[in-house]
């Protein structure tokens, strides 16, 4: 995978301007870094579950444990989508993110609060807002998804 990142960014290297061979080694910076954050997030992640196990304390009728596990595994899954989306960055050659995967990071960062938000202690605003968000995100999500759709189909019926 690495190899082959790197083989693409390598082959267009010659052909990018100054401005674009900056983008890509930003790229590249940002998706080491990330993938440093992802790591620590995952050791983090089986460190607790393992102490839990160890100390006996993951039972099941205690749910703000899992809402804890499950907000850390979270964690790693939105960082690594947002790794994903800055790797194609190099693989597609695009020099801008795309906008469904930003949606979709947003998306998976806001049902995450879903999941560790203590719903009985929390004020009833906050799970209005936090709904109104999911709503709107979901909407922008398909709406794009749509508009993604209709274009792969006009390019489609050009291309014929």
């Amino acid at each position: 995978m690495i190899r082959l990142i790197f083989g693409e960014t390598q082959k267009s290297w010659a052909g990018l301007n100054l401005y674009q061979r900056f983008e890509q080694i930003v790229v590249l910076l940002l998706s080491f870094l990330i993938s440093i954050v992802i790591i620590a997030a995952l050791v983090n992640v089986l460190q607790t579950v393992f102490a839990l196990l160890r100390l006996g304390l993951l039972d099941p009728a205690r749910p703000e444990v899992f809402q804890t596990i499950f907000g850390m595994i979270m964690i790693v899954l939105i960082s690594l989508e947002f790794n994903h989306t800055i790797v194609g960055l190099l693989e597609r050659g695009r020099s801008i993110v795309q906008v469904r995967a930003v949606v979709l990071i947003a998306l998976l960062a806001v049902l995450r609060k879903f999941i560790v938000i203590e719903i009985g202690e929390t004020d009833a605003l906050v799970l209005l807002a936090l709904s109104a968000a999911t709503l709107a995100l979901g909407g922008v999500y398909w709406a794009v998804r749509e508009q993604d759709r209709a274009m792969r189909t006009t390019d489609d019926d050009g291309a014929s």
